[in-house]
């Protein structure tokens, strides 16, 4: 279990503290999330639980939130940024996913795009963000972040094979202390999100921290379904994709490891040849 003083003592430095509101038990903590944002609340609330009923990751699928087996959280934010730069916020998360926990249960993240935290080829973690934009901007976002830390058995219905930060590590890792970590991340991400300079920066940091950007042959699921060898992020973090017909900027979908062969022989096409 959370010990609140403990957090919020921790936190005394960022914008997250004096603002934890935990839940035993919520349906979705990105539900409670949005819902505070309408009606008013800060910057750097924070709405974590022990188990989620109704968990949600990207593309309305469920999450599996067990109870007291992992890190189920939402982080309301108000960035003074472009409405275009919104998917920045879902790159700068993993990021800083991946460095609490790597700081906490020394494990390294492949980052798959554009939200899978991933272990070797186990999936153990993701990201959801939501929130409502305007003509002038973003008028907040909720960042969701679900992270598995205890768990040892795994629906069967599972997509990618998962993992837990403790059978990747093989030690009981602290939930509270991986917690913690990752806000103080976050706080770091959303204020370099703010710097028009250091928010271009982000989609090469992802692409330097993930295995998937650049010269992987994979299939993208969703409305932009199509299969092709990956060829880097745009500006505003979409994933472009080389594929038979072209190159395609993919705004929206899912990555998987294709199963059929490449497109061609030979070097892969330049940025500069694409």
């Amino acid at each position: 279990m959370y010990n609140l003083p403990t957090l919020n003592s921790a936190l005394a430095d960022t914008i997250f503290a004096g603002k934890l509101h935990f839940f035993p038990i919520t349906q979705s903590t990105n539900t409670d999330a949005l819902e505070a944002a309408r009606d008013g609340a800060p910057e750097g609330s924070v709405f974590f639980a022990d188990e989620q009923l109704a968990g949600r990751g990207r593309g309305a699928h469920a999450w599996h939130s067990a109870a007291g087996q992992g890190l189920y959280a939402s982080v309301l934010l108000r960035p003074s940024i472009p409405a275009a730069r919104l998917p920045l916020l879902a790159l700068a998360a993993g990021l800083a996913a991946a460095s609490a926990i790597d700081r906490i249960a020394a494990l390294r993240v492949d980052i798959r795009w554009p939200n899978d935290l991933l272990i070797g080829q186990r999936k153990a973690g993701g990201i959801l963000v939501e929130g409502k934009t305007e003509s002038d901007g973003v008028a907040f976002a909720v960042v969701g972040i679900g992270i598995n830390v205890h768990q040892r058995d795994f629906p069967a219905e599972v997509s990618t094979p998962a993992t837990s930060l403790d059978q990747a590590s093989g030690q009981i890792v602290s939930r509270q202390a991986l917690l913690i970590a990752l806000l103080e991340a976050l706080a770091e991400e959303a204020l370099a999100l703010k710097s028009p300079a250091s928010a271009q920066e982000i989609p090469q940091r992802l692409q330097q921290a993930s295995s998937w950007i650049s010269g992987r042959w994979v299939q993208v699921h969703g409305p932009q379904s199509c299969t092709g060898i990956t060829a880097g992020l745009d500006e505003n973090g979409f994933l472009r994709v080389h594929t038979a017909t072209g190159l395609v900027t993919v705004h929206t979908g899912g990555l998987r490891a294709a199963e059929s062969e490449p497109l061609q022989s030979g070097p892969l096409p330049t940025d500069r040849e694409l």
